[in-house]
């Protein structure tokens, strides 16, 4: 991997306090959600010894987030907490990568299960951090965490929640982890064929998991749009991971800047907080959530290009 990165310090400041400005301009703070800080009662601490588990194997993460699945299930509201409509998805395509692994269109089954580890620790370090009532809780988890008993959030736009802060913010942090064991890769390296692959799971999986959380007006919609949405959030899937693999490059050549990763970190979090305000708005209608994804894929796009020089 051979990128050659200038940090705009200056640029970093800006954008954080433009993007905490923006998020607060179109956020809904309505009565009913949950206050910051606010913890996983009346489960706080099985979901405490939860995110206490050491995770080292895909099998510790499917275990994690079954565990996690029983305990969210006892949240209120019943049987419809939102945080437990991500995790339900999340433990749908992470079953399948489990599944890959043993596959012969893996090239490096070890990069792809430390990944996803890697991946998962963010998960469950971001629901200890709330449990804590620490205030140090990612701001794109918090979007999803504070609307946890939001019945106004419809389950299909809380599992997105989930995929944004996910995704925009935990899958660099995630690879740079891993390439720290394996090295980061060079140009050819199999491993991002594997990282791909990961992308051809979501494709297969987008139809029956937009359903299965899907108002029955969604549906409708739904049904309006034929495969027209089932292409489109598959193309948002791919930019949005292939943005992923990007950051993790750019944040590559900081790793031994303390100091700078934790202003990147700064931005990365507060624009991917900013996609989750723009989903919220735009929670309803099925392809404006794909229209909020992409749009907020731009501002996290555009905000780290404003720091990152090549």
């Amino acid at each position: 991997m051979t990128t050659t990165v200038q940090f705009d310090r200056g640029g970093v400041q800006s954008s954080a306090e433009l993007l905490r400005e923006e998020r607060r301009r179109i956020a809904r703070d309505e009565p009913g959600l949950v206050p910051k800080g606010g913890g996983w009662e009346p489960a706080s601490r099985e979901m405490a010894d939860l995110c206490a588990c050491r995770v080292e194997t895909i099998g510790d993460v499917l275990r994690g987030l079954r565990k996690a699945q029983e305990i969210m299930d006892t949240l209120p509201p019943p049987a419809a907490n939102r945080v437990a409509s991500f995790n339900s998805l999340y433990f749908t395509i992470t079953d399948r990568v489990a599944g890959a692994l043993k596959s012969s269109d893996v090239h490096d089954a070890d990069f792809l299960e430390m990944l996803d580890v890697e991946f998962a620790k963010r998960y469950f370090e971001a629901l200890r951090l709330w449990g804590d009532e620490n205030l140090n809780t990612p701001d794109a988890w918090e979007v999803l965490f504070r609307r946890a008993q939001d019945k106004r959030v419809s389950r299909l736009a809380a599992a997105m929640l989930g995929v944004n802060a996910h995704i925009n913010h935990d899958l660099a942090w995630a690879l740079v982890a891993t390439w720290r064991s394996t090295g980061a890769p060079a140009e050819d390296d199999p491993i991002h064929p594997d990282y791909l692959l990961v992308n051809k799971i979501f494709y297969q999986e987008i139809p029956r998991l937009r359903r299965r959380y899907s108002t029955p007006w969604q549906l409708r919609i739904d049904g309006l749009l034929g495969d027209l949405d089932d292409w489109s959030q598959r193309v948002l899937v791919a930019a949005t991971r292939a943005h992923a693999w990007d950051q993790a490059q750019r944040l590559w050549e900081l790793r031994e800047d303390e100091e700078d990763l934790a202003r990147a970190a700064l931005v990365m979090d507060r624009a991917s907080a900013y996609v989750g305000e723009l989903l919220i708005t735009s929670d309803g209608v099925v392809n404006r959530t794909g229209a909020a994804l992409r749009a907020g894929r731009d501002v996290c796009r555009s905000g780290l290009q404003r720091i990152f020089r090549r």
